[in-house]
């Protein structure tokens, strides 16, 4: 049974770290907005073992005020999505995701954007997220799409 909690930003970093930072240092695992007040972790925890995170952040993104039919006042960035190497494949990244987005609803928030690894976006597109975006690449993480969901 996957069990999902609220977390701190340093509870992300043992699954942020092999999933997202691997051999490179753990302060990398440490991003901008972790610790706002706006901002929520939630963790994805099997057994008391944490195998799954994702971070929420208050974050408007102006590009994507062309791609929906309504201003953005608020939305959202969804960063530092991750589940165990052993994990994957299990639900546990759908479970948090569904989570987050509970949240932000009951917030009132309209919608999430975030950069997509190429690999996962098939992962969202099922979860029904958009491209918005040509790819791009974040420099020592690879290649990206920006993606989007209205709520």
């Amino acid at each position: 049974m996957i069990d999902i909690q609220t977390v701190t930003a340093r509870e992300t970093f043992p699954v942020r770290h092999p999933v997202l930072r691997n051999g490179r240092p753990l302060e990398d695992c440490h991003f901008s907005g972790d610790e706002l007040g706006t901002t929520f972790h939630l963790g994805a925890f099997e057994k008391d073992k944490i195998i799954g995170v994702i971070t929420c952040l208050m974050n408007k993104d102006v590009h994507l005020e062309k791609i929906a039919a309504f201003q953005l006042h608020q939305c959202y960035q969804l960063r530092g999505m991750a589940v165990l190497e052993s994990m994957q494949g299990k639900g546990v990244g759908k479970k948090l995701l569904k989570k987050a987005e509970q949240l932000l609803k009951e917030k009132n928030i309209r919608a999430i954007w975030f950069h997509a690894r190429i690999a996962a976006v098939p992962f969202y597109e099922k979860m029904g997220y958009k491209i918005a975006s040509g790819v791009f690449v974040i420099p020592n993480v690879g290649d990206h799409f920006k993606m989007i969901k209205v709520l």
